[in-house]
C-alpha cells in the first residue's frame, strides 16, 4: 500500500501544440497534438513518481476522453483508482505562439458530478485497506460539487490519522482549512485574502502564513511566492527559500511539481528545512520545460544541491 494517495476531482486531458502565429479570423496551422494527464492531483502524482515515491491516483473519469485519460496515466505507471461517472472527462487546450513564445491556456470547467458520484469519491478514499499517511487534495472543483465535500473527506481522513495535503484556491481552500489539515500551500494572493489584507509583501508573508498555525487550521504552511520561492512556516518558525534563477519556458504544472516535492520530502522524513528546499527545486525545475511537461529528476537534483550549498539545511524547523 503506498503511503500516499492524491484525490482529483476535476482531472483533465491536457491537448498542446505550437502555431507559428495566432492571429484572428486566419486558419492557424498547428503542429502534431500532444496528449498528456492532467489536473492537481494527477500531476502530483505524475511527479511523485519522478522523484520516486508510489502514489494512488483517485479520481471521477467518463467517456472517451476519460479512457485517453487512463491510458496515459497507465503509460507513466502511475497506480490508478478511477471512479467511472456520467460525465465525460474535461479536456484543455495549450497553444505556444512560436514567432512571440506565448502561451495560451484555454481551461474548461469539467463535468459536473451528481450526489451518488461524490458519495462514490469519498467511499473510494475509505475503501483502501490501510489508510495512506499522506492524503493530498489538489486541483479545482467540478461545476455543482460544493467545498462540504471536502470537508467531509478531510474529517474521514483525520478520522483514520491520515495527514491531509491542501493544495486548491477560493472557498475549496478556506473549508480544508476550517475543517483543519496537516499542510496547506496557498500563494501569496490566497494568503492575503485568508488574513484579510489587499496584498503581503515578503516580510509580511511569514506572520500572515503563522497566523493559520496559531489558529489551528494547519500545521504547516508553505507559501508559494512566484520567483521569490516560498516560506514555510510551522510553530517552530518561519523558513524563505529563494527560488534558483532559470530561464522560464512555462509555469503550468509548477506548484503541482513542488506539492509533490514538499510531499516526498515529508514521507522520507526530511526535516522542514530539506523539504521546503525540494519543494522549491521540484517547481522551479517544471518551468525549465515548454508546454504543460513536467520537471525533469535531472534538474531537481542540481537545483537541490543549489539550494543546500547556498542555504544551508542542517538544523530542522
Amino acid at each position: 500500500m503506498p503511503r500516499i494517495v492524491t484525490l482529483t476531482l476535476n482531472p483533465t486531458v491536457d491537448k498542446s501544440t505550437t502555431a507559428d502565429h495566432i492571429i484572428p479570423d486566419h486558419k492557424l496551422r498547428c503542429e502534431a497534438p500532444k496528449f498528456e494527464p492532467g489536473g492537481g492531483g494527477i500531476n502530483v502524482s505524475r511527479a511523485l513518481r519522478r522523484l520516486g515515491s508510489d502514489s494512488v491516483a483517485v479520481f471521477p473519469v467518463g467517456g472517451p476522453s476519460g479512457q485517453l485519460l487512463r491510458q496515459l496515466l497507465s503509460e507513466e505507471h502511475i497506480e490508478q483508482r478511477p471512479i467511472e461517472v456520467e460525465g465525460w472527462t474535461r479536456e484543455n487546450f495549450i497553444v505556444v505562439d512560436a514567432s512571440t513564445s506565448q502561451q495560451y491556456r484555454f481551461g474548461m470547467p469539467g463535468t459536473p458530478l451528481r450526489p451518488e458520484e461524490q458519495q462514490q469519491m469519498l467511499q473510494a478514499l475509505q475503501e483502501f485497506p490501510e489508510p495512506p499517511e499522506f492524503l493530498v487534495i489538489s486541483g479545482s472543483l467540478p461545476p455543482g460539487v460544493e467545498p462540504e465535500l471536502l470537508v467531509r473527506i478531510a474529517h474521514a481522513a483525520r478520522e483514520l490519522g491520515v495527514k491531509v495535503v491542501a493544495d486548491t484556491s477560493g472557498p475549496a481552500l478556506l473549508a480544508l482549512l476550517d475543517a483543519g489539515v496537516y499542510l496547506a500551500k496557498p500563494n501569496v494572493g490566497e494568503l492575503s485574502k485568508m488574513v484579510g489584507v489587499e496584498e503581503l509583501d515578503s516580510q509580511a508573508v511569514a506572520g500572515a502564513a503563522g497566523q493559520l498555525v496559531t489558529e489551528g487550521k494547519c500545521e504547516i504552511v508553505v507559501v508559494s511566492m512566484g520567483p521569490q520561492g516560498a516560506c514555510i512556516v510551522s510553530a517552530a518558525g518561519a523558513d524563505y527559500v529563494p527560488a534558483p534563477s532559470v530561464k522560464k519556458r512555462s509555469t503550468v504544472g509548477a506548484g503541482d511539481s513542488m506539492v509533490a516535492g514538499l510531499v516526498h520530502g515529508l514521507s522520507e522524513g526530511r526535516n522542514l528545512r530539506e523539504t521546503a528546499r525540494l519543494g522549491v527545486a521540484c517547481g522551479t525545475a517544471a518551468t525549465m520545460n515548454p508546454g504543460t511537461e513536467l520537471f525533469r529528476k535531472a534538474d531537481v537534483d542540481r537545483l537541490y544541491q543549489w539550494l543546500l550549498q547556498t542555504m544551508p539545511a542542517a538544523a530542522a524547523v
